[in-house]
């Protein structure tokens, strides 16, 4: 690996400007979910047990260079002094004098929170003097933030070009894993690609056909691919204005040896809600009537012996309309069965994106996997292949 990690920084008595993902949904002032937050608690304290001094850069929801009281981060105190068992001092800005006064005063111990980068427009514009103002607080700098790692902006890569670098304890797991999953992987490598909209998600697919042996499509992605190929999906979600570019997607997989595993049967109802009547059917026996909400048994039967034969699983997107039940019945068993084959150490499974997090929290697979991405945009341009600027200024 290219980049640095905290165990190769000299931290006692450093500050360490920490840039770190704790956008939180907040209710009546209280943080209603702080996984974001428990993710960061390794490097904070690994900083703290060192002798370092964290400094805690952060943004939080979408001010667009204004000071927006409710998106203050001086809510999220308390709940990281929970998080972290240390005082978190807090300063009303990221740069200037409030912020200097309380770098200096900082004491070994504590950890200090900045105010929300993205009051000042300069934060996303990725300004040259913004970054060298917040550079000023600090004497190391550490990307913990690997979710905004896709953006370009002062905090995330800017401010890294100017201050000794090294990536955090969530940032080194995401991107060892993704290594893992995609750089040099256990072959055969499968990938499960699920969601609504093959326009989304194009780039993805057509970097993934070149990279994976076996390329799993599920959701409403499954529809415009069976419409592709010449089926009646009837009243099904399916974009088929993408029927071309799916049928380009299958040519190039054929031609890199890609096995691309599609629906065989399929779950299918008048009414899209919970509990709606249904039956399952021939991939290609749709009503015209009807639409398809999720993969039947025998296509979750053909995934599983994918599943068995593969060393390297990589999860974004669900197998149906995983939200509502019965609906959810394929990601479930499909996620389950990657879950036992994990547990049994014959696959390294690396999953990511919100849909995905929650189908996986929501079948019990979730804590089995390898490694779950909390990075939605990231972890997608990732896959697709892209250069993060987050980390791209991480390798000096």
């Amino acid at each position: 690996m290219a980049w640095k990690t905290l165990d190769q920084m000299q931290l006692d008595g450093k500050r360490v400007l920490v840039r770190v993902d704790i956008n939180v949904p907040v209710a009546d002032g209280k943080v209603t979910d702080d996984t974001r937050i428990q993710r960061i608690v390794p490097t904070v304290k690994d900083i703290l047990g060192a002798g370092g001094l964290p400094i805690l850069l952060a943004h939080f929801g979408r001010p667009k260079g204004a000071r927006v009281a409710e998106m203050s981060l001086q809510q999220l105190v308390p709940a990281l002094e929970a998080a972290f068992d240390a005082p978190v001092v807090f300063a009303a800005d990221c740069v200037g004098p409030a912020a200097e006064a309380a770098s200096a005063a900082l004491q070994p111990g504590q950890v200090l929170l900045l105010e929300n980068t993205r009051f000042h427009a300069a934060e996303t514009e990725n300004d040259a003097a913004f970054a060298a103002n917040m550079a000023k607080l600090g004497d190391i700098y550490c990307n913990d933030a690997f979710s905004a790692a896709h953006r370009a902006h002062a905090s995330t890569e800017a401010l890294a070009r100017l201050l000794p670098a090294c990536a955090g304890r969530l940032m080194q797991a995401e991107l060892s894993a993704l290594e893992t999953a995609l750089g040099t992987p256990k072959r055969p490598v499968t990938a499960v690609v699920g969601g609504a909209k093959v326009s989304t998600k194009l780039e993805l697919l057509g970097n993934l056909v070149g990279k994976v042996d076996n390329l799993i499509i599920g959701g409403g992605m499954a529809n415009t691919f069976l419409a592709a190929k010449g089926i009646d999906v009837g009243k099904s979600l399916a974009e088929h204005d993408m029927t071309g570019t799916a049928r380009e997607i299958m040519e190039k997989a054929a031609a890199a040896g890609c096995n691309i595993v599609l629906p065989v049967d399929v779950v299918v109802a008048r009414e899209f809600k919970a509990g709606a009547a249904n039956e399952t059917v021939a991939a290609d026996a749709c009503p015209a009537d009807a639409m398809i909400l999720d993969a039947g048994p025998a296509s979750v039967a053909e995934v599983s012996k994918v599943l068995e034969a593969s060393k390297t699983l990589i999860w974004n997107g669900p197998l149906g309309a995983f939200e509502i039940e019965p609906f959810n019945a394929a990601t479930d068993a499909a996620a389950l069965k990657a879950a036992a084959l994990t547990r049994a150490g014959g696959l390294i499974s690396v999953a990511g994106g919100g849909d995905t997090v929650a189908a996986l929290n929501a079948s019990g697979a979730a804590d089995d996997f390898s490694y779950i991405s909390t990075a939605g945009g990231a972890f997608l341009e990732w896959m697709e292949g892209k250069t993060l600027p987050g980390v791209a200024a991480l390798m000096g």
